[in-house]
């Protein structure tokens, strides 16, 4: 069965999953109507459950392709800046790439509600499991996934904002709606909980392509990510071995692996789901939004136009000179993650866009500009805004460059290495392997490799904070990026380590006193 649920069916298990009450002298009026579903009848077989589950992977669709809060903030990529069009929404998204974002912003207020709504939802599925009466293999494969989505919300939110507030079980009264931040070490504690669980409760994937159900080798991969991000090495890798068991390959050419013929195929671990369609809501769109703000994308995608409009939503994600730069010369993975678009400009700062050409030299012809998109998600699709492409969380192939980060990390510079040049050489056959065992110097290549094989994937930012690495190359990037792009204002960029996390959403503290905001904020 393929992990997805419409729109509709979540409006509907919202109403089912929520409690709803009154207060009056201190009483409480709940509200479970006879006749309707409700939160009381709903959570009765096996098929409740595993709705009520889909309602807690749903928030995923916007956690999981969270390139505003992460790509967006690393030295990957920018924006197309357009002096006509500065509304609240264009600013916000500015402020996060420039580093002068503040509480009220809404881009990553989003990433901080969508989380809890998803643990939310997870908490209410995990607290009624206990007693439900359905299959016992049922029972694990539901609670596992649970357990794990939990995790991944909570890892998110830890990572992005710190101190954060640990709701464990379903709210049912106004006084545990409203909880003091934990610990980060207590946040990562409970990850660590519920990722090891994850692991005992679910399966490695039985055939390809996966359902897109969270695994056991999902599971694995996210605490291996935790343990890597604490330090604790030796967990990290003994974790990463056993998803070396479980069935999971390298595709042979980078460029399949995100064909949508190929979703959840044996290089995913975990990819968020969405499936092309008109009406039900599971659709994906991200390409539409990293492709340039032009009058008519139909020369990029095969012939389908922007409802014959123009694409308004267009030049976000945009990759930077400097990462077009990052590419090693024979690297098939620059022509496969991004492409040229060549044009005009016209008075209103629209792209006329007129070919779609290959990144080579990055040079367009005399009187044309060329402007630099996300092209890995670039697939046939029949309605504009309305593409098949699943975001890819997890890939084997991250898994790899965490064996060999983790590795020379712990000063085993020589086991590093097979593992690096296995992602390597499957997109530059001809190159030398890597051979380099000082851990300082290997270290920074490691680094590089994860960059150009996860690009916008939204593993840079977080690659960056787990390196230590973060605020010394930001700052640098800092640097060239006023350089290049002599619109930032003369506030942006300033890179510290208070902006290694967002704030607290000023819409969260204002709500719950017992919320402190974030230091510089």
């Amino acid at each position: 069965m393929k992990l997805l649920i419409s729109t509709k069916s979540i409006i509907r298990l919202a109403i089912c999953t929520s409690t709803i009450f009154i207060t009056s002298c201190n009483q409480f009026l709940e509200l479970s109507p006879s006749d309707q579903m409700s939160g009381k009848t709903f959570f009765k077989t096996e098929n409740d459950f595993r709705q009520a589950l889909y309602a807690a992977y749903n928030p995923l669709r916007v956690v999981g392709p969270d390139f505003y809060t992460s790509e967006m903030r690393s030295d990957n990529t920018h924006y197309e800046y357009n002096p006509g069009n500065q509304g609240t929404a264009i600013y916000m998204r500015q402020d996060i790439a420039d580093f002068t974002y503040n509480s009220s912003n809404d881009y990553s207020a989003s990433i901080y509600t969508k989380s809890y709504q998803g643990i939310s939802r997870a908490n209410i599925v995990i607290g009624r499991m206990e007693g439900a009466d359905i299959a016992a293999e049922a029972k694990r494969s539901i609670e596992g996934q649970a357990r794990f989505l939990r995790a991944f919300y909570y890892f998110k939110l830890v990572q992005y904002f710190g101190r954060v507030p640990l709701y464990l079980t379903e709210v049912v009264n106004e006084p545990d709606a409203f909880k003091e931040q934990s610990s980060v070490d207590d946040v990562y504690a409970q990850i660590i909980v519920d990722a090891e669980k994850a692991i005992e409760l679910l399966d490695a994937p039985k055939k390809f392509p996966q359902t897109g159900e969270a695994t056991k080798g999902a599971a694995s991969m996210l605490l291996a990510k935790v343990y890597a991000t604490r330090k604790e090495y030796a967990k990290a890798i003994s974790l990463l071995k056993s998803i070396e068991t479980m069935g999971y390959e390298l595709l042979p050419k980078y460029e399949d692996v995100f064909k949508t013929s190929n979703k959840n195929s044996k290089e995913s671990l975990f990819e968020v789901q969405f499936k092309e369609g008109l009406t039900d809501g599971m659709q994906s769109d991200f390409i539409y939004t990293f492709l340039p703000r032009c009058y008519n994308t139909a020369p990029i995608t095969f012939g389908v136009a922007s409802n014959n409009t123009s694409n308004t939503g267009g030049g976000w994600n945009t990759p930077t000179k400097e990462m077009i730069a990052a590419y090693e010369a024979g690297d098939s993975r620059l022509e496969a993650s991004i492409g040229i678009a060549e044009g005009t400009y016209d008075a209103s700062n629209y792209f006329k866009l007129e070919a779609n050409k290959a990144v080579t030299g990055y040079k367009a012809p005399a009187g044309k500009v060329g402007v630099p998109y996300i092209k890995k998600y670039l697939n046939p699709h029949v309605n504009p805004n309305n593409t098949n492409d699943n975001w890819p969380v997890f890939r084997y192939a991250d898994a790899l460059l965490l064996m060999a980060e983790v590795y020379n990390e712990m000063g085993n510079s020589q086991a590093a290495l097979p593992y690096l040049n296995k992602v390597r050489l499957r997109a530059m056959p001809s190159a030398p392997a890597i051979a380099v065992t000082d851990q300082a110097q290997l270290k920074d290549i490691i680094l590089h490799e994860r960059r150009v094989e996860l690009a916008f994937e939204n593993h840079r930012w977080f690659d960056l904070l787990r390196s230590g690495k973060a605020v010394e190359i930001m700052k640098a990037n800092a640097v060239w990026m006023k350089a290049n792009y002599p619109y930032l204002s003369s506030t942006s960029y300033d890179i510290n380590a208070n902006k290694l996390l967002l704030p607290i959403p000023f819409s969260e503290i204002g709500v719950n006193p017992k919320l402190e905001q974030n230091p510089g904020y």
